[in-house]
């Protein structure tokens, strides 16, 4: 098989290279999927740079990425034969294991191979594991949230704008803050207000857009950074679903506050949900793909040998959409 890969830590144009390998063989309970698509991932850069923790990466060789799609090709033994020809999504191809989806194929769990509803394309199923997973799951973590009020920082990101299309298929109302230069694509996404994130008067408009009152859940992408607007806004018995805190990961909260608002902060790192969970939000982004509801706007394109641009562009922060690798190309 042909698999982008890179053996230590640093820019993309200096450790990622495309090379020949064996495929790995298929063992009991696993499926072989040949990749269509590969998703790439703000978490599949930070861990090809390296983290603070780690002097060199978890493996000798890796092949990144944990997202994309493609069709079963191969399975293992207690594995039904039936499943050859399964178009599939994939989630946590890479997660603490070596060869992810930059690949023509990848070997694991069939668990982890997820059989497609029939019109969904190959380029949004290979957006599901992580963008479409963690979006769901901050939305409905908790249950259905018909009648509710939810407010999702930063709606201009991928995971984002997938929620606040979850969220208003779940029949919410819903506020969003983005930057001026994505309100349209926010409102047009179905969201019943548009804030910008910079108003010095972030925190009275959001209550003001709610009709005075308190908003029941928050989606949230800087959990550090929006703290104190998220304990002014929340409802009492409110929840925060943080699933990022990239600008301040050592926040200092406003415990008093949120504590006589009996606030639950739910800190999602999609991963990690256990498998009964995942199902559970697995069935509801498939039944709002099923619906027509959630469409996932792709960046960019890229063949096998262009990763590095393709991890370049994600780096840059520069972009309105998922950014794909089309491994057969």
């Amino acid at each position: 098989m042909r698999a982008v890969t890179y053996s230590k830590f640093g820019s993309a144009a200096d450790v990622l290279q495309v090379q020949e390998m064996d495929t790995p063989a298929v063992g009991a309970g696993d499926v072989c999927v040949e990749i269509t698509y590969s998703g790439v991932n703000p978490s599949d850069v930070k861990s090809r740079k390296g983290r603070p923790d780690l002097a060199k990466p978890a493996f000798d060789m890796i092949a990144p990425h944990s997202d994309g799609a493609g069709v079963i090709s191969a399975v293992g033994d207690g594995v039904p034969a039936s499943r050859i020809g399964e178009r599939v999504w994939i989630w946590n191809g890479q997660w603490q294991r070596a060869l992810g989806t930059a690949a023509t194929h990848i070997v694991l769990d069939q668990t982890q191979a997820v059989t497609m509803p029939d019109d969904v394309s190959d380029e949004v199923g290979a957006c599901m594991g992580i963008p479409g997973l963690t979006a769901c799951h901050a939305v409905f973590g908790s249950g259905d949230v018909k009648g509710q009020s939810v407010l999702i920082q930063g709606g201009g990101g991928t995971v984002g704008y997938l929620a606040v299309q979850l969220a208003v298929w779940g029949g919410a109302t819903v506020i969003v803050t983005c930057s001026p230069a994505d309100m349209q694509l926010c409102t047009d996404a179905g969201a019943h207000h548009a804030l910008d994130y910079r108003d010095p008067e972030l925190a009275a408009k959001i209550l003001a857009a709610n009709g005075g009152a308190p908003v029941d859940r928050i989606v949230e992408v800087e959990f550090g950074i929006n703290a104190e607007i998220d304990a002014a806004v929340i409802a009492p018995n409110g929840t925060i679903a943080a699933y990022g805190s990239a600008k301040n990961l050592t926040p200092e909260l406003p415990f008093f506050q949120m504590l006589f608002k009996a606030v639950t902060i739910d800190i999602i790192l999609i991963y990690l949900l256990p498998l009964p969970q995942r199902q559970a939000i697995i069935a509801r982004l498939h039944a709002a793909l099923t619906d027509g509801a959630l469409s996932c706007p792709i960046a960019a394109v890229f063949p096998l040998d262009q990763t590095i641009a393709a991890h370049e562009l994600v780096e840059s922060g520069v972009r309105n959409g998922a950014v794909l690798i089309d491994v057969r190309a």
